[in-house]
C-alpha cells in the first residue's frame, strides 16, 4: 500500500437531505476527515461469487445486490483502507466501508460477520467478510461504488462475467 508523503485535500459532498440522519452524517464526516489516499484503482474486482438479484438505480437503489450462501466469503474490491466497520447505518445491517483514495469508496452490507477493523488497510481480493442477511429477509450481499460521493453503477466498472 502506498503511503502519500502530504494528506489529499478533500472537499466533502453533503448527502442528499433524504439520508441525512446523524449516524451517515457521522461516518460521512469520518471518511471525509481521513487523510488516506491510495493508488488509482486500476481495475476493479467482483466482491463475491452469485447472481445480481437487484441492480442499480439512481433514485431507488443505489447499488446491487449478489445473491448466495450465508458464509460466502466477500472479498474487497480494490485495495484500500476500513473507514467503517459496523451497524450504525440502519439498512446495511453489518456494513463494511473501504476507502480505495480519495475519489472512491466502496460499500458491502448485509454481512454475517465482519472479519477487518476501521483503520485496517486491505488488498484487493482480500477476504474482508462473510455473507449474510444482517438488516435483510435474504442472505445477499448489498454492494455500492462512490466516486466523488456520489453512487454510480458498480456493474460499469466491474469486469464483464
Amino acid at each position: 500500500s502506498v503511503i502519500p508523503s502530504k494528506p489529499a485535500v478533500i472537499v466533502p459532498t453533503p448527502p442528499p437531505p433524504s439520508v441525512a440522519t446523524p449516524a451517515i452524517a457521522k461516518v460521512k464526516q469520518e471518511i471525509d476527515a481521513d487523510a488516506y489516499s491510495g493508488a488509482a484503482v486500476a481495475a476493479w474486482l467482483w466482491p463475491t461469487r452469485g447472481s445480481v438479484t437487484r441492480g442499480y438505480s439512481e433514485s431507488v437503489h443505489k447499488g446491487i445486490d449478489i445473491a448466495g450462501a450465508r458464509g460466502d466469503p466477500v472479498v474487497a474490491a480494490a485495495a484500500g483502507k476500513v473507514v467503517y466497520a459496523g451497524t450504525g447505518i440502519v439498512g446495511f445491517g453489518e456494513l463494511l466501508i473501504l476507502k480505495h483514495n480519495e475519489v472512491y469508496l466502496s460499500a458491502y452490507g448485509h454481512n454475517d460477520r465482519l472479519l477487518v477493523a476501521e483503520g485496517q488497510t486491505v488488498t484487493a481480493g482480500q477476504t474482508i467478510a462473510e455473507k449474510g442477511s444482517s438488516g435483510t429477509d435474504s442472505v445477499k450481499l448489498h454492494f455500492e461504488i462512490r466516486k466523488e460521493g456520489k453512487p454510480i453503477d458498480p456493474q460499469r466498472v466491474l469486469p464483464r462475467r
